[in-house]
Order: structure tokens, then C-alpha cells, then sequence
């Protein structure tokens, strides 16, 4: 097996809560590899989301170790480019292609003119070039999430992030832009992790999941979901997939939440 991109080993992670200190997540283990989509999949309150942040640099662990491309994670990087859940990930008082540029730019990376060629694809891929001189007040939910997605793409990540992008969406929106991701997936074969609470976008959009238990987040169970994608939601397989994880997260006792060595979690779906 190639070394992987992403590993996260043994990893807990802790916050503060008033005069408190509350363990978000406990030893969790896992690794991903390059072009996988890998998803956090548990209730709210699981750790998931505090994971993803441990992961691209905001939050540094109590226990264990991240490392990308063999090297500790210190802090936030170009290499990790996070796409929120919230709207207002954008600078109102930029245009479209000027947020985009600006990422670009604040990097330090490239010059003004590739900068923007850069977002000027990256927006074509999510279908927005034409919106490129307007700004964020016009745009929808949906499009405003398409931008944020172009403005992380055009970073070109070694990994990208997402906490739960489409939570806040409408049905039919939300199962747009999945179907766009997985279309741009396929084009510029990127790296993701990805995190929801909800089962079947967990499905439809990894092709590994991770399930973590209950508060505080330990390894549940790690499956394979490569057979899934946009179209499956109606097939007996997808069905049953969703049953089994739904037991597993919400079935399996506490005493057997344990998490064991990767190797043994690893199992496919039906």
C-alpha cells in the first residue's frame, strides 16, 4: 500500500467549556490516501467537525499525532483550504472572482495575472463564470457555496476540507451540489474530507466513511462506499447500506465503541 497522504493517529482532542474541559474526541484513528473522498459520519456532537479543524492546523491535539505527507501538522497551511457550512464565507464587498483572487493572492503563491486565470477556471468548473463581476449579496445559498468550493479548488489543496458545505441548502440544491462535487472529483482527482451527520450524503459522497460513536467521538466502524454515487439513492443496496450504518451508530452498545487498530475496523458494505 502506498504511504498515506493523510494520517491521523490516536488522536483526542479537548475544548474548554466554562470552567470545564470536555474531550470532543477519544484515540480516533484513520488515514487517507490521495484522490480518496473520506468522510466523518456521526451525531451531532461526535467530534467530527473539531476533528476536520485538528486537521487543517486550528485546533492542536491533546493526544496523538496529524500528519500530512509524513510531516506533523503544526498549524494552518495553503496545503488544507476548509469549506464552511456558513454563507458568509465570502467578502461582501468583493465580486465574485475578486474573493477567489484573493485567496490566491494572500498566499503569496502566484502573480495577479495567474491569479486570476486561475479563478477564472476555477469558476467555470462550478458553473459561475458569468456571476464573476457580481457580488455576494446577489448570489444564492447554492452559489454562494459554488464560489467558496472555487475559491478552495483554485488553492489547489494537498487536501480539501468541508464541514458539512451543503447542511444549510434546500433538498434539491443540496443534491445538486453533490452531484457537482463528485463531477469535479472526477475531473481534478482532489483529495477531500468531508464531514456530515447525514447518512445517505455520506454515501453519496465518500468513497470511504468513518463512523464515530456518540460524544466523545471514538472509531465505530470504517466502510467502503465506491458502488455509491449520486443516482443510488433509490437502489436496494444504497437502502440497506443506510440501515446497517444507522445500527452501527445508534445500536451498537457503548461498552463495544472501543476503537481497534485500522486494519481490523476496515470492512465493505453489502
Amino acid at each position: 500500500m502506498p504511504t498515506p497522504l493523510l494520517q491521523v493517529d490516536d488522536v483526542s482532542l479537548e475544548y474548554a467549556d466554562g470552567a470545564r474541559i470536555v474531550r470532543a474526541t477519544h484515540r480516533v484513528s484513520f488515514d487517507v490516501h490521495e484522490a480518496d473522498r473520506f468522510v466523518l459520519l456521526g451525531p451531532s456532537g461526535c467530534g467530527k467537525s473539531t476533528l476536520l479543524k485538528a486537521v487543517a492546523g486550528f485546533i492542536a491535539p491533546r493526544e496523538g499525532q496529524i500528519r500530512l505527507d509524513g510531516k506533523a501538522v503544526q498549524g494552518p497551511g495553503p496545503d488544507r483550504v476548509v469549506v464552511f457550512q456558513e454563507f458568509d464565507q465570502l467578502a461582501p464587498w468583493k465580486t465574485v472572482r475578486q474573493n477567489v483572487v484573493f485567496g490566491l493572492r494572500a498566499a503569496g503563491r502566484i502573480s495577479r495575472a495567474d491569479a486570476i486565470a486561475r479563478a477564472d477556471d476555477a469558476l467555470s468548473r462550478v458553473g459561475l463564470i458569468e456571476f464573476a463581476d457580481a457580488y455576494p449579496h446577489t448570489l444564492s445559498g447554492g452559489m454562494k457555496q459554488r464560489v467558496a468550493i472555487a475559491r478552495a479548488l483554485a488553492m489547489q489543496p494537498r487536501v480539501l476540507l468541508m464541514d458539512e458545505p451543503f447542511a444549510a441548502l434546500d433538498a434539491l440544491t443540496r443534491q445538486r451540489m453533490q452531484g457537482l462535487l463528485l463531477e469535479l472529483a472526477e475531473q481534478l482527482r482532489f483529495t477531500l474530507l468531508f464531514v456530515t451527520h447525514s447518512i445517505e450524503e455520506a454515501l453519496v459522497v465518500g468513497t470511504r466513511v468513518l463512523l464515530l460513536s456518540p460524544h466523545p467521538g471514538q472509531v465505530r466502524a470504517e466502510l467502503n462506499a465506491h458502488q455509491f454515487d449520486a443516482t443510488s439513492g433509490a437502489s436496494v443496496a444504497f437502502q440497506q447500506a443506510t440501515q446497517r450504518i444507522h445500527r452501527l451508530l445508534f445500536e451498537t452498545p457503548v461498552e463495544a465503541a472501543e476503537p481497534t487498530p485500522l486494519r481490523a475496523r476496515q470492512e465493505a458494505t453489502p
